[in-house]
């Protein structure tokens, strides 16, 4: 039996290496549909967002966390949760469907009809592989779940970039989407070796609905928080500004998913193993922070560096009023993994509740200040909603603290490092290229400053986060 620390290790490499190979992948899907479709395709489908992530909240019903945490799992409680999932997603695709000409007529765009009942069809194809899913999770299978996603990603982005090239517009998106969605389900049972059966034993779900309530409810709450712009811009303003947002946030959430994904996958189930001491949680909780720090900061923030340069050189001048969006939303995005990371550990100790108020009230807090600073707009919006989420990083301290013990000072002197450096070099490459007018050079410039200094100096200072990752990376296990 491998150690927790050799697989954590493992499913920390094996996570990093399949979010980077996706998120290469993205890119170059994303250069080839950015470069095919307009402001206005991405706009349609950008409308919708909400819909779907709500819809798909409600049918996950936060079974996945709710299997982890418990100490036995049989075929009863998976089946269970298959069959409960599918139905209600069932019923609420049809509720949507129903409702599609009402949405179409909050936006006042007819087209968003057939193409809402069309991207509404892979929520519920989802539903179908929770359970499956949730046998991977639980056994950090991360390995297999990372050949599903990137074979998943790879024809999907293909089959999309062929329908917008053949003049298919928004649909080669929403079928994107939808190819994604019934790959992933498909090959997630094939790796879970796990099937349902005509077994209809729902008394799993009451023993799990008092953990998993709380967490449908957070979700919601996350996904109506993440996605108020899109809903907000739509109503106020035209497909074109929201194609600019839905474009730049597009490209931020790349980037932290790529950190938060390979966390996510090995977090909850690291924590709920070692729930009885709490010494050696914090110990784990402090290395996973400044492992998060180590990675986050200098990607984040170095594609803020550079959003003006990577926007026009990779998708054109048309879409250069996205860059600016796209700077402030990756300053946020370099502190999200940061958050979950607070919120993973709450979650594993089984504090749902606490993660529920949490999220509510950074939600009412953001929907609040989004309000009152409409009037100064989108940058307005976006600057206070940006500043609000980074602060709450200290509310859900407050939390973690009282649970394991966690000092402030730890936690800042954990992502000061890395957030230090990050910013000297960002200022550096920044004054160093200011003179140049080539956009290219600018960015290749910057890049390298950053990309060359940045290991260099934890190599000098002596980081013990990057040995150790180096070390791992040459087969020397020492992570």
């Amino acid at each position: 039996m491998e150690s927790l620390k050799e697989t954590t290790a493992k499913g920390l490499f094996w996570g990093g290496l399949s979010n980077g190979a996706q998120q290469l992948l993205n890119l170059v899907f994303g250069i080839f549909l950015a470069r095919l479709l307009s402001t206005e395709d991405y706009g349609m489908v950008g409308m919708l967002t909400i819909f779907s992530l709500l819809a798909s909240s409600l049918q996950e019903g936060g079974f996945v966390s709710a299997l982890n945490r418990c100490h036995e799992v049989s075929h009863r409680d998976y089946n269970a949760v298959f069959w409960t999932s599918s139905l209600v997603s069932l019923a609420i695709y049809l509720t949507l469907f129903l409702c599609a000409p009402f949405i179409a007529d909050f936006y006042d765009e007819p087209r968003l009809v057939a193409l809402s009942r069309y991207i509404f069809l892979g929520f519920f194809i989802t539903s179908l592989g929770i359970a499956p899913r949730a046998v991977l999770f639980r056994n950090m299978q991360v390995k297999q779940q990372s050949i599903v996603s990137f074979v998943s990603l790879l024809v999907s982005g293909i089959v999309g970039i062929a329908m917008a090239a053949s003049g298919f517009a928004y649909w080669g998106i929403a079928t994107q989407t939808l190819v994604y969605v019934s790959l992933f389900t498909g090959m997630t049972f094939w790796y879970a070796r796990w099937h349902p059966t005509l077994s209809f034993d729902f008394r799993p779900i009451r023993e799990m609905i008092g953990f998993s309530s709380k967490l449908i409810i957070t979700n919601i709450v996350i996904i109506v928080n993440t996605n108020v712009f899109s809903v907000i811009l739509g109503r106020l303003y035209s497909p074109h500004v929201v194609g600019n947002y839905t474009q730049a946030n597009k490209w931020n959430y790349m980037g932290w998913s790529l950190i938060n994904n390979m966390l996510q996958g090995i977090a909850q189930p690291v924590f709920a193993k070692t729930d009885e001491d709490v010494e050696r949680q914090r110990n784990i909780f402090r290395k996973l922070l400044r492992f998060t720090a180590f990675v986050s900061f200098p990607l984040m923030l170095g594609l803020a560096l550079v959003a003006k340069e990577f926007i026009v050189i990779l998708l054109g001048e048309k879409w250069l009023e996205s860059a600016v969006l796209l700077q402030w939303l990756c300053v946020m995005g370099a502190f999200y993994p940061v958050s979950n990371l607070f919120s993973n550990l709450l979650i594993a100790r089984g504090h749902s509740t606490t993660y529920m108020w949490g999220n509510v009230g950074l939600c009412l807090l953001q929907l609040a200040a989004v309000v009152v600073s409409a009037h100064y707009g989108i940058m307005g919006m976006i600057q206070v909603y940006v500043a609000i989420t980074i602060s709450w990083i200290l509310v859900w301290h407050y939390f973690v603290r009282r649970e394991i013990g966690l000092r402030l000072w730890s936690v800042v002197s954990d992502l000061s490092p890395y957030l230090l450096i990050t910013l000297v070099l960002m200022t550096a490459a920044n004054l160093l290229t200011r003179s140049f007018d080539n956009l290219f050079l600018c960015f290749f410039l910057k890049v390298a400053i950053v990309a060359t200094g940045y290991p260099l100096t934890l190599w000098l200072l002596r980081s013990t986060i990057f040995r150790e990752s180096i070390d791992f990376l040459r087969h020397k296990g020492n992570l």
